[in-house]
């Protein structure tokens, strides 16, 4: 079973992705940059996400009704994302708008206008974007634990940054971060669906082969573990926990054990914390963990939403689930989460546009692509004693960062995660 993907290298740097899935009357576009938030200093937070905003306002000759107008006429549809490590300009589109979505994407990544009324008008929907990530509370504990997780690393701040400073945010200066963060090295062009290498090759060329070959924002510092609390009162009808342990990173060779040790634990309704916290003591009734991986650092989260309460219950049965499994692991329990690590990878394949995603995130993170079957059979070749060793670099730095949002009978659950961990 090999991938029908193939990677190229234009002499510029920028790397295109070719991914034809016969059978499809569609086209998935992503133009992939390798940066976002954490490559900001403080003074530029959020500027990677207003950029993304600032594009859409005007590019390449359209105006902002042009660049969405254009794409849908044509049924097609636009989108972007800033992440901490990328940011992604996507277009979906019928068979044979594969010319077109490359045209606009290339002017929104390339030839934006930014016009300053544009940024007034746009700083004011970002603040309202910042106000209203703060109002809903399974969104705003996130990033609470990442300031926990974190310390003073980027990627403590938030991808949207502050008001105060998105508001010191002028076109000079999102003009030169654009040429920063856009630069030719850390560019992947990502096409899937109803494509064809030559023609996809073709266009890249035209639209990306004159870019510069310098290269652009330097790579930053891996970040340390802190580990922390930051917890806040507030009169909601649920307390919203997240906890986290420092664990590996993307490039690491643990991390499909930490895919599957997440699955395990928290992953689907069979997993020990589904399990143990909803069905046989009714805590809550979303809870589940995570694996966050970077290129450079990871950590293993758990969230949960229940009762203030319940909530030192609910993180006693966290940490003591986490040192449990820890401990052991049922051949079976290890067999269900591998069957459903693969599944989640495999149907996302089955998907254009997550699938060009995907291919350009391998390119990004190892510059190279991954069949099928090498991700199945890294997977499958997850063993017990990859666990244990895992459980012992999770547990052993004796770190933790919980973020608690709810009533104040809530906020103590952080120490209770930590002092049940043993």
């Amino acid at each position: 079973m090999t991938t029908s993907a193939t990677l190229h290298t234009l002499e510029n740097g920028v790397r295109v992705v070719c991914d034809p899935m016969p059978g499809l009357e569609t086209v998935a576009l992503s133009v992939v940059a390798g940066r976002g938030a954490a490559y900001e200093d403080p003074a530029r937070s959020g500027w990677s996400h207003l950029l993304e905003h600032m594009v859409f306002k005007g590019a390449g000759g359209r105006s902002a009704r042009d660049i969405v107008e254009v794409i849908e006429a044509q049924g097609g549809s636009i989108n972007a994302a800033t992440g901490y490590e990328r940011t992604s300009f996507q277009v979906r589109a019928l068979k044979g708008g594969l010319d077109l979505g490359m045209s606009v994407l290339s002017d929104l990544v390339l030839r934006p206008t930014l016009d300053e009324a544009d940024l007034t008008r746009e700083k004011q929907v970002v603040a309202q974007e910042i106000a209203e990530a703060a109002d809903a509370p399974d969104d705003y504990v996130f990033d609470l634990v990442q300031a926990a997780a974190w310390g003073d690393h980027p990627l403590a701040r938030p991808i949207l940054g502050t008001v105060d400073s998105v508001n010191a945010a002028t076109v000079e200066g999102l003009s030169d971060w654009r040429g920063r963060l856009y630069a030719a090295d850390r560019l992947i062009v990502s096409a899937t669906g109803a494509v064809e290498v030559d023609e996809v090759l073709d266009l890249a060329r035209r639209q990306f082969g004159a870019l510069p070959s310098a290269k652009g924002a330097a790579d930053f510092a891996a970040a340390p573990f802190i580990g922390g609390r930051k917890s806040q009162a507030r009169k909601l009808e649920q307390a919203h926990l997240v906890f986290m342990l420092p664990a590996v990173s993307a490039r690491q060779d643990d991390y499909f054990a930490l895919r599957i040790f997440a699955e395990a634990l928290g992953g689907g309704m069979s997993s020990r914390l589904f399990q143990e916290a909803r069905e046989k003591r009714g805590l809550a009734y979303n809870i589940d963990a995570y694996a966050d991986t970077y290129a450079d650092c990871g950590a293993l989260g758990v969230y949960a939403g229940c009762s203030a309460g319940d909530a030192a219950e609910t993180a006693k049965v966290c940490a003591e689930q986490i040192v449990a499994l820890a401990d052991k692991i049922e051949d079976a329990e290890l067999a269900r989460a591998k069957a459903q690590l693969k599944a989640h990878m495999f149907m996302a394949r089955e998907q254009p546009l997550s699938r060009a995603e995907q291919a350009a995130g391998q390119a990004l993170m190892f510059d190279r692509l991954y069949a099928p079957a090498e991700l199945a059979q890294a997977v499958d070749a997850v063993t017990v004693a990859d666990l244990t060793r895992l459980a012992g670099l999770i547990l052993g730095p004796r770190k933790t960062a919980s973020a608690i949002l709810g009533a104040k009978g809530a906020l103590k659950a952080g120490d209770v995660f930590e002092r049940a961990l043993g």
